[in-house]
C-alpha cells in the first residue's frame, strides 16, 4: 500500500518513480494512507505542480478542491485544466456538478473522501489540488472519515504578491482573448440578477452584468463598460489571491499545519525557457523531493532532511512536443 513504502533509491536516474513497485514495509499496525495536498493562491501554478508531481511519481490521480471548478461549464472563466494539460493524469471532482446548484462543503468532503478511497484502492497516490482552502480545511478536519484514514503532505506554491498580481492581470487578458466574454454571455440571463449560487459566483460572471445590460449603447459606452468589467475581474482576482494566502497562513500559524512553502516568485519573474528552468529548479524539483521523503516515512515520523535530487526534474512533454519528437 502507498502508506507502507520502502525508501526510494535516490541514486537512480530521476524519471518516474513507480509507487506500485516499491517494497512494502512489514508492520504490526495499520498505517494511514498518504495524500499530497497542493495549495496556493489563484494563478500561482498549483495545477502545473500537481501535473509535474503526478507525471514524476507514477500511478497518481488528482482530486480537484476548487469549489467553482466543481461545477460544469465556463471552462475559460474558471480556468479549468484542459485535457491536453492533464497529460493523461486522471482527474476527479472536476466539472461534475450542475452550474446552477451549490456544492456544499459537506458534499465535497464525502465525495473527496470516496475519490481518495477509490484511488488508494487501486494502489495509487491521491493528489488534492485547488484554491478553496475552506473546503480543504473541512476535509482534513473531518476525523470521522478522512482524517482517520489519511496523512497529508501539504505543499504551498507561493508567489510574491506584486509579481502574482501582474501575472493575474496578464492571465485575465489572455482569458478575455480566449473568449471569456462570449462564454459568460451564453450564461447571461437579463431576468436573473442573483450571482450568489453555483457557477454564477465565479469571478468573471457578475462583473460583466452591466456590460451585457447595455446592448444598444453606443460603441464608446460599451467599450468603457467592458474595460471597467475587465478591471474589476482583475481586482477581484487579486483580492481573492490575498484572502487565499491569508487562509494558508492561518492554517500554518494558528492551526499548526505542517505546510511546506515553495517559492515560485523567480519562475514568474522570468520568461520562456528561463522561466521553465527556474520552475524546475525552485518549485517542481524541491516539491518532488519533499513528496518522496513523505512517501518513504512511516506514519508519525518526521520527514528526512530536505535535499535536492541528483538528477534534474523532468517535466512530461506536452502532446504537441511529443508529436514533434516522433
Amino acid at each position: 500500500m502507498i502508506s507502507n513504502l520502502a525508501m526510494v533509491n535516490h541514486e537512480l536516474p530521476f524519471g518516474e518513480v513507480n509507487i506500485k513497485g516499491l517494497t512494502p514495509a512489514r508492520r504490526l499496525i495499520k498505517e494511514k494512507q498518504k495524500v499530497v495536498v497542493v495549495m496556493g493562491a489563484t494563478g500561482s501554478g498549483k495545477s502545473r505542480l500537481s501535473i509535474d508531481l503526478a507525471t514524476h511519481f507514477a500511478n497518481c490521480e488528482i482530486i480537484n478542491s476548487d469549489k467553482i471548478q466543481l461545477h460544469d461549464g465556463l471552462d475559460i472563466v474558471t480556468n479549468k485544466i484542459t485535457p491536453d494539460e492533464q497529460r493523461g493524469v486522471p482527474h476527479h471532482l472536476l466539472g461534475i456538478a450542475s452550474p446552477f446548484l451549490d456544492f456544499s462543503v459537506a458534499k465535497f468532503c464525502r465525495m473527496a473522501t470516496l475519490a481518495a478511497d477509490s484511488i488508494v484502492h487501486r494502489a495509487n497516490l491521491p493528489i488534492i489540488v485547488g484554491g478553496s482552502n475552506s473546503y480543504v480545511e473541512a476535509l482534513v478536519d473531518d476525523y470521522s472519515t478522512f482524517r482517520s484514514k489519511y496523512e497529508c503532505c501539504f505543499l504551498w506554491v507561493d508567489v510574491s504578491m506584486p509579481i502574482l498580481h501582474s501575472s493575474v492581470s496578464d492571465r485575465v487578458d489572455k482569458m478575455v482573448g480566449n473568449g471569456l466574454v462570449e462564454e459568460v454571455r451564453n450564461l447571461y440571463d437579463p431576468n436573473n440578477v442573483d450571482y450568489s449560487y453555483g457557477i454564477r459566483r465565479a469571478i468573471g460572471v457578475p462583473e460583466l452584468d452591466h456590460y451585457f445590460r447595455a446592448p444598444n449603447s453606443d460603441y464608446e459606452t460599451r467599450e468603457k463598460l467592458l474595460q471597467e468589467a475587465i478591471a474589476e475581474i482583475k481586482a477581484n482576482t487579486c483580492d481573492l489571491a490575498c484572502r487565499q494566502v491569508d487562509k494558508i497562513l492561518r492554517l500554518r500559524n494558528v492551526k499548526g499545519w505542517k505546510i511546506h512553502r515553495v517559492d515560485a516568485t523567480e519562475a514568474f519573474r522570468k520568461k520562456g525557457k528561463e522561466a521553465d528552468e527556474a520552475w524546475t529548479k525552485l518549485v517542481a524539483g524541491p516539491s518532488a523531493t519533499i513528496v518522496a521523503h513523505f512517501l518513504t516515512q512511516p506514519h508519525g515520523q518526521p520527514y528526512l532532511k530536505h535535499k535536492a535530487f541528483r538528477m534534474p526534474f523532468k517535466r512530461a512533454p506536452t502532446a504537441a512536443a511529443a508529436a514533434a519528437a516522433r
